[in-house]
Parts: C-alpha cells; structure tokens; sequence
C-alpha cells in the first residue's frame, strides 16, 4: 500500500480542525494541523487520533441488547442483521405512531445536512441536537438583535485593540485557530479582559481579571453599558444610523450604575470605570465575545444579549478587528454546493419539542432537545417512540440521566450510532459503530467567514475493524425503510461530484490544500451600507426585539440578584480541559495518561473551614446523588463556587481507564433536565449547590478494574 499525504478533518472534538494525516500502509505515522490554514498546529485530543485508532475499548461491531436497558448484555450481530432489525422496529414505530414519532440526534456541526437529510426523509420534523446543553442562548441573543444566529458573524480577533471574554475559557476549549488568533493578538499588543469565578488558562494571559460572584454576569455587562452610555465612549453615527430603540436602553440602564454592578459582582467600581475608559480610545476594534456554551444561568440569554449590545455600542461591526459578516458563496459570486436535505420535502408534522409552534421566539432548525422529554412523559403533542442519536450522549450532555431514563422508557427503540461506548449507548437497544474520523468521508460543506471555503474531510484508512463510515449506515437504513431515493449514492466519490456539479469543481481541485477558497481576499461590505443585512422584523439592530415581543416576553429584562448559598453549599461550576472533549475521551488511552481524573477545585477560605487540604478525599452531594473526588485548594476560585471538570465519572465497564474515574457534575444535578432560561432555550447549568465535606470513605476506588 505505501505511503501517503491525506487532508481530512479531524474528529476528536466538535470544532473539527482541517488536518493533514501520513500514513504507511494500514498504519497512520503523523497527524498535524493543516499547513495551510494551522501552520501544522495541533492539540493535545487531536495528536491522540492515532491513539483512538488503536483502542481496544470501543465497538467494533454491532452490538443488540439483551435483557434489560442498562444491564450490560449484548449480543454481537451482523451488520445485515442489526440494520434489519434497527428498520424493522422504526418501520413498526413509523406505522403505528407516524413518522413523527420518530427523532433523529447529532453533535451538529458542517456534516449535519446528512443527519438532517435522513430525518426530514423519514417524514419526521424532529432533527435536533445537544446544543440546548452548550451555544443556544447565545444563537437566540443574537437573533433577537441583529436578526441573524450565533455564526452570522466572525470575530477578526487577531487584528482587535481589546478582547473581553465572559467565561470563555478561549485557551483551554480549544479551537486551534482561534487560541492562536488570541495569541497574535496579545504579542500584537492587544488586550484581554477576562470574566469569571476562578482564574483559568485564558485568565492568567488577561490584562484585566474581573473575579466575580456566580450568576452575576449579566450585573457586570449591564453595569458596562451604563458606564460606557454615561462616558458617552460609543458610536453615536453607527447607534444612529442602524439601532432601533436606543433610547429604551439608555432608560433601562439608568439605575444599573458601575458602582451598582460592582457591589453586586464583588468587584471594585474603579476597575469598571478604568475598563469603559480603555475600551473607549480602542473602539470600533473591541470585541465583547458573547459566549460560546453559555447554558450557564437563568438570565445567560439576557447576559448574552446585554453582550451584544455592547459590540453594538462599539460600532465594531463589518470592521478589521471587530465583528464581521460571515460570508458565503453568493457574496463571492460563486454558485453554493448541492445540500441532501434540500432534496427532502419538508415534514408537515409539528416539532413534538414546541419549537416554532407553542415557543415561537426559538429557532425551528434544531429546536431543544431537552423538551422532547416532556413530550414522552405526557404524549403532547404527540409520544415520540423511537429516538437515535449519532455521536451524541444525552446522559453525558444533560442534567439528571435518572430523570431522562425515565422519559426514555416511553420509547419503544433507542440507537446509538458512535465510534466509541456512551452512556446512552450502554442504555441504548442497539449499538450501530461508526468508523473513526480516521476511517470515514464526509460530505462536502461550506464554512462561512470573510474568505468562505469549501471542506470535506477523506478518510486516511479503510475501516480497520467491522465499522462503517455514517452515510453508509443511513444510506443502508434508508433503503430498508424505502427512503433510499434521498440518500442515493452508492460511493461518497459518486455523492461528492453531485454536490458540486452547480459549482464547476471538481474533487481534484481539493488535492493542493484539502479544501477550496472561494475568493482570493477577505470580503467586506461597505459599513456605511448595511442596509438590508439585519435580518430582524424591523431591518434594524434591535434593541426592544420583535422576536421576543411576539413571544410576549421582554428584550430588556430586570435584573435579579442570585441568592448565596447557605452554610456549607456551594454554586457548582464545571467547565473544560485542553486534553479532554467532553466526555468523548476520558476513555483514550493517551489522553487518559495526561488527566486520569478530573478534581474539585475550592476555595483555600472554604476549605481550611472544612478541614479539607490539597489533594484530600472530599463528598460532593446534592439531593440524593453525589460522588467522592479530589480536592484541588486553591485562592483562584470564588467562595461561593466549586468547580469540576466536565465528562468524568462514566459507568460503562467495558471502558476499563474512565470506569468510575471522578465525579459526574450532570449526574449532581437532580432536577434541572427542565430548568432552561425561558427566553434562550438554554439550560441551567451552574445553579445547581452542592455540598462538601471531607471523605470519611475509603479513598480507594471501590470497583477493582
């Protein structure tokens, strides 16, 4: 076979980086960032694929339960067999119940029209994904102000004057492109300010560490926006010109003073005076970034809204360094690729979720996977009786899997396609694995930006065990279930020339860099013309929106102070590591090596209190559930929090290194499945308290690996 030089894109977490893959033989020899856009750059989970590759701790065929969910008994099948039986029963669901019955999951991002495409084929209106769990509140803020979702725009951070991050731990999350663009604009001599409740690796590069108490974010950018109205530090020509409403703003604001914001936050009022007064000299290049997960608390939406009205008063947009339009084919004057789900017709039913129908202010497309448990508890509109979910793990992503097991037992069929064992998988009827990253093609798609490409990701091997690639096993399904006119490609080379026949293209045009700029230079619309691309009811930016009025609930809402904890109770936090996606890879055998286990970081004050030091045993609990894990004493966390790292704590035994490694935050959180900011779609999931004593247990795991 010898060696070869492959562009792919790499799959390890959901920001998917374009790669370039070495292989020799059926072996992968080297895995970097691609030259051309990363200069070769790579994280830690992506340099691990190589690792993933050689795991013995993931399916490598499929797996039909046996027994009850959950009980750990299956029976290896043939992939004629479990796609027979995965057809016959959505087939029986779809003719007793309707096509509507039946949903369909992904972890989003560019490949998702496959996803979608099958769903819509079905019959059934109910696409989704987990992002009601991560960016949906700051999808809607942005909707409801400039008429456009979460990645209408791009942030030109490498050429900003001052970057300010609410909780957007930017160097540990960790988009490669973006940490870098942070970094070459810090040696440029950019700023950072930096908001949260513990330091971080982003908070020790900042300028500017704004420490403040929990549920206290939207205080702090309320306080910014009447500091800076009250500076008169913002773009009067731009406000004029474009903001609808302003002065219902500079009403709302008044009592919402520095000094306010500070005492609530627990910050000093001089630091957000001195902050308004360096922002002034350096705007329109100062990007407030809105979030990126920020299902964090019950006013996230409105502390992401209040976010973007401050780029807004920055007059940062359609600027160098500031917020710029994403762009497209069209506005290069380029025709876009075939979409399989433009092929479908649209599904007559209504969501079984309510979105777009009984919650008209959120976006119809992915709607919120959260509420399609309240349609299994009560049947309204309709039960949903088959759900399948494609690389996405609800127990993991959302709060409280004892409360979504219960919903799911409504369910006549649970599939779960991934490359690895979840812990839906483990409760799921079938298993279908996916090959790895490494191993698959995907569909061509488009990525937006000021110089907008074309990418597709090229498997580097043929699958090395019984997996197969997802268009396969939809295209497979598809056809059982007499759907396979929408999927109806028998080889990916075939699917690709198809997508871009309207473009003139070809596959050989991928082959120099792994993917196809559609202009030579960065697109940029007149900014004093931008007449038309608010997409609003008003074709305004929209300070009182008409989505939320619509909706009857208010743009500019009150702020209320979050209560403290009582005695002995902490505000749970949780967040991101560099080396860990999730929970996608707590399990990888390199990964695994570098952070066996997550810890509990609290603050030195509390847990002197507490009689805990570093690295003692502490008891996590909270209304019934809890966990023992290692403490983490340290002044770089509020007093009021604690804070874990997130995808730890797994109970799926066939992953031996993950096995009861760590506590799990979201199994902590009994009964938030169903606390969501109302206005955002987002959940809650920093207002759960726990609390912490030090372990009279035996530190010793209890189940012999």
């Amino acid at each position: 076979m010898g060696k070869k030089s492959v562009w792919s894109i790499c799959g390890m977490c959901s920001v998917r980086c374009p790669i370039r893959v070495e292989t020799d033989g059926d072996e992968v020899t080297w895995i970097e960032g691609n030259p051309h856009l990363l200069q070769g750059a790579l994280c830690a989970k992506g340099s691990a694929g190589m690792a993933l590759l050689k795991d013995e701790e993931r399916p490598f065929q499929p797996l039909i339960r046996k027994g009850g969910r959950g009980a750990g008994r299956w029976e290896k099948a043939s992939w004629e067999t479990a796609l027979d039986y995965v057809a016959g029963r959505l087939d029986a669901v779809i003719k007793k119940n309707g096509p509507e019955s039946v949903i369909v999951s992904c972890r989003g991002g560019p490949f998702a029209d496959l996803v979608k495409a099958f769903c819509h084929g079905l019959g059934s209106p109910n696409f989704t994904n987990h992002d009601s769990t991560c960016g949906r509140n700051v999808h809607h803020a942005s909707r409801s102000v400039y008429g456009l979702g979460r990645k209408g725009f791009v942030y030109d951070i490498a050429k900003c004057r001052h970057l300010i991050l609410f909780g957007r731990n930017i160097l540990a999350s960790l988009r490669i492109a973006e940490a870098n663009q942070v970094l070459d604009m810090l040696d440029a001599g950019g700023k950072l300010t930096y908001v949260d409740v513990r330091q971080t690796l982003t908070g020790i590069k900042a300028d500017r560490f704004f420490q403040v108490r929990p549920g206290t974010d939207y205080a702090l950018a309320l306080g910014m926006i009447n500091e800076v109205l009250r500076q008169g530090a913002y773009d009067r020509e731009f406000v004029a010109r474009y903001v609808k409403d302003f002065t219902a703003l500079e009403e709302f604001v008044v009592p919402y003073t520095a000094d306010w914001a500070a005492a609530e936050c627990g910050v000093k009022p001089a630091q957000i005076k001195a902050f308004v007064k360096d922002i002034a000299s350096e705007r329109p290049r100062v990007i407030f970034h809105p979030g990126w997960m920020l299902s964090r608390y019950k006013d996230s939406f409105y502390a992401s809204r209040a976010l973007h009205i401050l780029n807004v008063l920055m007059g940062n947009i359609e600027v160098e360094g500031g917020q710029i339009f994403a762009k497209g084919p069209g506005d290069c004057g380029r025709k876009g690729i075939r979409t399989l789900s433009g092929q479908v017709p649209k599904p007559a039913a209504r969501r079984a979720d309510g979105v777009g129908w009984k919650y008209t202010h959120f976006d119809p497309g992915p709607g919120l996977f959260h509420l399609f448990y309240d349609a299994m508890l009560t049947g309204e509109p309709y039960p949903p009786k088959a759900l399948v979910c494609i690389r996405h793990d609800p127990f993991t992503c959302f709060p409280d899997p004892q409360a979504q097991k219960e919903a799911l037992d409504t369910l006549d069929l649970l599939v779960s396609v991934d490359t690895h064992y979840s812990e839906f998988g483990w409760y799921s009827d079938v298993i279908l694995p996916e090959a790895t990253y490494l191993e698959r093609d995907s569909i061509i798609a488009v990525q937006k930006g000021p110089k907008p490409r074309f990418i597709m990701r090229r498997r580097a091997l043929e699958p090395q065990h019984d997996t197969k690639g997802l268009y396969e096993i939809l295209r497979q399904l598809g056809e059982r279930l007499g759907i396979g006119r929408y999927l109806p490609f028998s080889s990916m080379e075939d699917l690709w020339a198809w997508q871009l026949e309207p473009t003139g293209l070809s596959l050989q045009d991928f082959d120099e860099k792994g993917f196809v700029s559609l202009c030579d230079r960065p697109i940029m619309f007149d900014r004093a013309n931008l007449d038309g691309k608010f997409k609003t009811p008003s074709g305004k930016i929209e300070i009182v929106s008409g989505i939320l009025t619509e909706g009857g609930l208010p743009s500019l809402k009150p702020y209320e102070s979050p209560e403290k904890p009582s005695k002995g109770r902490f505000r749970l936090a949780f967040g991101r590591s560099p080396v860990h996606a999730h929970g996608h890879t707590v399990n990888n055998p390199l990964l695994h090596e570098l952070m066996p286990e997550n810890t509990l970081w609290i603050n030195r004050r509390k847990a002197a209190r507490l009689g805990v030091a570093e690295g003692d045993w502490v008891d996590v609990l909270a209304d019934g559930a809890g966990g023992t894990i290692k403490a983490h004493v340290t002044d770089f966390i509020h007093p009021e929090a604690v804070y874990m790292v997130h995808g730890f704590g797994r109970q799926v035994p066939f992953q031996t290194r993950a096995y009861h490694a760590g506590v799990a935050d979201q199994k902590l959180m009994k009964g938030f499945l169903r606390r969501m900011d109302p206005a955002g779609g987002g959940l809650c999931l920093c207002e759960c308290e726990v609390t912490v004593r030090r372990s009279p247990k035996n530190p010793k795991r209890r189940v012999e690996l």
